[in-house]
């Protein structure tokens, strides 16, 4: 399945796209509000923009992935894995960098987590 197919399943009502594998996707901008993406592959993904707010992304591979301006408020990220992913402008309240399963290298800006808190500019290591 590809970036386009997924919008328009769930354009259709179907949420659960648990496993699917869109590396390198275009999925700036796109409403997946409340959509189950566990264990997806999202390498490399364009989720800029877009509206993930209530989505399961637990144990999503999203290393490299680009989350600017992206609305990921009440979003499951328990045990994914961002390595290197970027995040700026994103809201990601309701999420905590702790429920990420690997998070090195990732870059946060002005970005809102937890119970509101905002990383101005933080890089995770180890």
């Amino acid at each position: 399945m590809d970036a386009e197919e997924l919008l328009k399943r769930y354009a259709a009502g179907e949420r659960d796209f648990s496993g699917i594998y869109l590396e390198e996707a275009d999925l700036s901008g796109a409403n997946l509000s409340g959509a189950n993406l566990s264990r997806a592959n999202l390498l490399a993904a364009n989720l800029s923009g877009a509206n993930l707010s209530g989505a399961n992304l637990s144990y999503a591979k999203l290393s490299l992935a680009r989350f600017i301006g992206t609305n990921l408020e009440g979003a499951s990220v328990t045990d994914a894995d961002a390595v290197c992913a970027r995040f700026e402008n994103a809201n990601l309240k309701g999420s905590y960098l702790s429920d990420f399963g690997r998070a090195h290298r990732a870059y946060f800006q002005n970005t809102i987590v937890g119970n509101g808190d905002i990383l101005v500019e933080e890089s995770i290591e180890g």
